[in-house]
């Protein structure tokens, strides 16, 4: 255990979801930032990747396989993380999954089964994770939810139900942990350019773009990158003790005129 005395300067984290999108820019953010870093996906292949990546520019990475939909999964990823690089400072938790559909098209199986992994999953990672945190009175827990909880969007009802959940979830981890060491933050971001939702039929997806223009919900054609809500993530779990970022909304900004610069 003495080996692996942590230390403010290289805090061993856990990114999950990070194949792509949020997670894998979460992932490569914190690595260059001198962490050492878990990565967490079902796409063991494509977290190698990113692993190779990060290793090439003189950061520290391994790759495990998680599937949040299946509790035995999450039980070995939980054993198997710390032995990788020693006590886990920091979990992302960023997997999630994302299905378009009213509410009444929505069947309870697969309400369900988005409950399960955005929910439910993620609280038996944090319950196996930060409850060692909280023993040791360290540590920082960064929940990425959506701008749904904020700005609810038709034609995502089971998504928006389990990313409401997730931060009722969070608000409840945050009063708990006041006073412990840890901290439990949520970045929340608005529209993002990554994987999900790029095996949607397009039909289905223009009808939800025209849904939410109809419902003033899109001012503008810009998307995040998720360079962008990695940079939220690493100020949430750099700052400075004795300081919280309880919620950070990260948007894209508006273009500018043309002709401006």
């Amino acid at each position: 255990m003495a080996a692996f005395e942590p230390h403010p300067l290289r805090r061993p984290a856990v990114v999950t979801g990070a194949s792509s999108g949020i997670g894998m820019a979460s992932a490569r953010a914190l690595a260059a930032a001198g962490h050492p870093v878990v990565l967490g996906a079902r796409r063991l292949e494509v977290c190698q990747q990113v692993v190779d990546a990060i290793t090439a520019e003189g950061g520290e990475a391994v790759a495990l396989p998680l599937d949040l939909a299946q509790a035995a999964s999450i039980e070995a990823f939980v054993e198997g993380a710390p032995e990788a690089f020693g006590p886990v400072e920091i979990l992302v938790s960023s997997a999630a999954q994302i299905w378009p559909g009213t509410a009444l098209e929505t069947t309870p199986e697969a309400l369900d089964a988005m409950v399960n992994v955005n929910l439910v999953g993620v609280h038996r990672l944090v319950g196996g994770l930060a409850r060692p945190m909280v023993e040791r009175r360290r540590g920082d827990v960064v929940l990425v939810t959506s701008d749904v909880v904020e700005r609810p969007r038709p034609m995502m009802a089971a998504y928006l139900s389990s990313k409401w959940a997730l931060e009722g979830y969070a608000r409840a981890l945050q009063m708990e942990w006041e006073g412990t060491g840890v901290r439990a933050s949520v970045v929340r971001p608005g529209p993002t350019l990554t994987g999900m939702g790029m095996d949607w039929d397009p039909a289905v997806t223009q009808q939800v773009l025209d849904e939410w223009v109809r419902w003033g919900l899109a001012r503008h054609s810009h998307f995040l990158r998720p360079e962008g809500v990695a940079a939220a993530v690493l100020a949430a779990v750099t700052a400075e003790r004795g300081t919280h970022f309880t919620v950070v909304e990260v948007q894209p900004e508006g273009p500018l005129p043309r002709g401006a610069s």
